[in-house]
């Protein structure tokens, strides 16, 4: 729909900003009311970016609306700054260079725990505003007198004075605010912010900066936050010391959850049912403080059966009634001749378009891992050359999932070096190593699954065609160059055009295997890495899976664990044994099988061709 109709969210927008003084006022709604709700829906969006897209969530937000609100009051009231917008925009700036370093800090944890650090935070803030700040800001008087805008445009002046006159500014500003919130999240940052808030492990692992990212977000969230706090203080007249309180943190973060976080209209949607029920009861129904309570009580149930939220809600009852939801699972339910069926790879691996490098493309020397006193790995030298396909087995315990981390640099060995391509690669991160060009799938399936297909794809893609971090924040992906060409090819190579379009959450397993090693593939690696890409399958999706390896092994360089020795013994021309850790032989496929050395670490003695 978004395709065909473009700016069909935008037109809607306007449009409801422009209906909402005629329609609301015979709804009950007073003027402050919905100007305090556009101020609010304006703190949102950025806090949505945050929450809802990118899965940050912060209860130190009050801090940034306190900075920008305060810093455009004390223009405006003390420094004898004329500008209101001007003020407003200074005061964002200030927020967002704030929030860029207190995300320094705070992005180094995750979870509770980056959560617990933005409470600490927005602490400290209401302490330093009380206090060694007062004289900026007025304490717990906060700082009257703050102006509403007025434009002077030549032939007239224009004044928003308050109520419906301040509405038609605000709206405006909400309105703006609402187009650059879209224009990010249909970004490519934007596709990333999802990535990060799905499966952090994953986006590092194809090769985005995520904590840049994340950085990009709090930054985007304190931004609009800082307008906000000015917004708030226009509207107002005066700068409320209460802006920093945790109180406002919290209540932004209920507004979201009850309107459906990762909508961008949520959280304004929130602050209606918030504001509207707040001035209802306190008013209408004469409760009091007891309001909070009663509005407790709202907010539990709105979370406990709209798991989406309000705009979640509607969303799914308008499948249910359109009949999208049974033709949804109708069409997840795979067709097994159709799905299972592979045929090879109508296009010849993009490896093809690298440089030959004439030495071993992958070699490590004197490899070792140690846990304390455990020693998982020991003294490992091994090499790939390009173009070759090379296996890797061993009893269960012998090292092989640790020695494939150390090779992609998932984790650091104790001792020894790897080098990649003639380059030392010992020590780097997975981000930089993927940018390399070398990538693994992983043995449980990591993959983004709140996404369809061609994003997780499109994610994968992007890391290669735009690098580790970029900031094309006003970027269409689809401007991205190669980006649908790298998709559609990567769909058909792992034999899933056909679902495409359909959500992770929808495939069957072995859907989900073949998108595990896509979306490796859609990085264009030239060192890919499977890790027991055949785990979990059936007899026959082996079979069917070992015929898309073959295919998709044309053309490139390849390493393979699997505990299924018929099945890898098929694909790959050269094996290598490891056994408590260490090589035990490196040789063909037909020496390995008959070796009596590597039959007495899988059968104990018992002498034969290994089966799997």
């Amino acid at each position: 729909m978004l395709k065909q109709r473009p700016f069909l969210i935008e037109t809607l927008t306007a449009i409801g900003l422009i209906v909402a003084p005629f329609v609301l006022p015979h709804l009950g709604f007073a003027p402050n009311t919905v100007n305090r709700i556009l101020v609010w829906g304006l703190f949102g969006l950025g806090f949505d970016i945050l929450f809802g897209f990118t899965g940050l969530l912060s209860f130190g937000q009050s801090a940034f609306y306190g900075t920008g609100g305060f810093v455009a009051a004390y223009l405006l009231t003390r420094a004898g700054f004329g500008n209101v917008l001007g003020a407003l925009i200074i005061g964002m700036i200030a927020a967002a260079a704030t929030g860029y370093l207190i995300g320094l800090i705070a992005l180094r944890r995750t979870g509770i725990y980056f959560a617990m650090i933005t409470v600490a935070i927005a602490e400290v803030f209401f302490f330093v505003e009380f206090n060694p700040l007062s004289d900026f800001t007025g304490g717990e008087n906060g700082l009257p007198g703050v102006p509403t805008p007025s434009f002077n445009l030549g032939f007239t002046t224009v004044h928003f004075t308050n109520g419906w006159s301040l509405y038609q500014f605000i709206a405006l500003c909400y309105f703006i605010g609402v187009i650059i919130a879209l224009r990010i999240v249909r970004s490519p940052v934007g596709a990333i912010f999802s990535a990060i808030r799905d499966n952090p492990l994953r986006a590092t692992a194809v090769g985005h900066n995520i904590h840049g990212y994340k950085l990009t977000a709090f930054v985007i969230a304190a931004a609009y936050a800082g307008f906000a706090g000015g917004l708030l203080g226009v509207l107002q007249a005066f700068m409320p010391p209460d802006a920093f309180t945790f109180d406002t943190s919290g209540q932004l973060v209920m507004q979201t959850a009850i309107g459906g976080r990762g909508t961008l209209f949520g959280p304004l949607v929130g602050a209606t049912v918030w504001l509207f029920l707040q001035d209802f009861l306190q008013s209408a129904l004469g409760l009091g403080a007891a309001w909070k309570l009663v509005l407790g009580v709202v907010f539990v149930l709105l979370v406990c059966f709209l798991r989406g939220g309000i705009i979640g809600g509607l969303a799914d009852l308008y499948r249910l009634l359109s009949g999208r939801r049974k033709r949804s699972d109708a069409e997840a339910e795979p067709d097994t001749e159709t799905t299972l069926h592979l045929a090879p790879a109508p296009m010849q691996a993009k490896e093809v378009a690298h440089p030959a490098y004439s030495g071993p493309v992958l070699k490590a020397t004197g490899l070792t891992k140690r846990y304390g006193g455990l020693v998982a790995n020991s003294d490992i030298d091994f090499s790939v050359n390009q173009g070759e396909l090379r296996g890797i087995i061993g009893p269960n315990g012998a090292g092989k999932s640790t020695f494939f981390k150390m090779l992609t640099c998932e984790i650091a060995p104790t001792s020894g070096q790897i080098v990649f391509e003639g380059r030392d690669i010992t020590g780097l991160k997975v981000t930089e190593v993927c940018q390399l060009g070398l990538t693994k799938s992983y043995q449980v399936n990591q993959l983004f699954t709140g996404l369809t297909v061609r994003q997780n794809l499109t994610i994968a893609a992007l890391a290669e065609l735009r690098g580790k971090f970029r900031l094309d924040l006003f970027r269409k992906l689809s401007s991205v160059k190669g980006l649908t060409e790298q998709v559609e090819h990567t769909l058909a190579l792992v034999n899933l055009t056909r679902r495409a379009d359909t959500p992770v959450a929808e495939l069957a397993y072995g859907e989900k295997r073949r998108l595990e090693i896509g979306l490796a593939l859609a990085t264009s690696p030239r060192l890919l890495l499977l890790d027991e890409p055949l785990a979990g399958m059936s007899p026959r999706e082996r079979v069917e899976t070992v015929k898309l390896l073959k295919s998709i092994a044309r053309g490139r360089t390849m390493i393979i664990i699997d505990h299924d020795m018929d099945s890898l013994f098929e694909l790959v021309e050269r094996v290598t044994v490891l056994q408590e850790g260490k090589v035990l032989l490196d040789g063909t496929p037909e020496e390995i099988r008959t070796n009596a050395a590597v039959q007495e670490a899988y059968l104990g003695g018992v002498h034969g061709e290994i089966a799997a």
